[in-house]
């Protein structure tokens, strides 16, 4: 006797249930990713109290001049004894970014450090992480946005293990967290974070496998 073959589907067959998985799939995914973007406007910070604790630095992540001034009024009130601006252009130094936020240089210039390193909120935690370390210090007070802060502490998190992290959001004006479905800039920002935000933690497991 020979030996039975495999029935094999007609190639239209075939065809057909690929687009029938399809069909049923691409609802599933596109639910589930809504779902997840509803989940991280959830655990974006809202406006509230701003945290007491003294740490031993404020971090704060270019990107706004309402981050530094934040940053420059914490160091002026002792939140901290040093101030660490990560992902400064290289043209940039500690008078331009002093008379840009209108401080007195006197105040606070001695206690400022710049880092030029970081292209990326990552490079921001690595350039943090190298910064605190050769400075001996344990604590951050971390300066963002607050629509950047979850992937921010993600990074940070991950970057510095054993640092405690004191997040500290600031609120611009052109991010409207009320109702954000209903704002197009703020809806595409948020879209445009939760999807760096799923990546940075798809990355995670690929970066600490490297790290050992």
């Amino acid at each position: 006797m020979g030996r039975l073959r495999p029935v094999r589907r007609p190639r239209r067959q075939r065809d057909a249930l690929w687009l029938r998985a399809i069909a049923v799939a691409v609802p599933v995914l596109v639910a589930i990713w809504v779902f997840g973007l509803i989940e991280f406007a959830a655990i974006v910070p809202a406006p509230g109290p701003e945290p007491e604790d003294r740490t031993d630095a404020v971090v704060v992540l270019t990107g706004g001049s309402d981050r530094l001034e934040a940053g420059l009024r914490l160091l002026a009130d002792g939140k901290a004894s040093k101030l660490f601006v990560s992902g400064v252009y290289h043209t940039v130094d500690v008078a331009a970014l002093l008379r840009v936020s209108r401080a007195r240089p006197s105040d606070v210039e001695c206690c400022i450090a710049l880092g030029y390193v970081a292209d990326s909120t990552a490079g921001n935690a690595e350039e943090t992480a190298v910064w605190m370390h050769a400075e001996n210090l344990r604590s951050l007070r971390l300066v963002t946005a607050s629509y950047h802060m979850p992937r921010s502490l993600l990074e940070f998190r991950r970057a510095l293990p054993g640092i405690a992290i004191v997040p500290h959001p600031v609120f611009p004006e052109r991010f409207k967290q009320d109702e954000w479905w209903r704002w197009p800039g703020t809806l595409s920002l948020l879209v445009s974070e939760y999807t760096k935000y799923l990546l940075a933690l798809v990355r995670g497991p690929f970066v600490t496998a490297g790290g050992q």
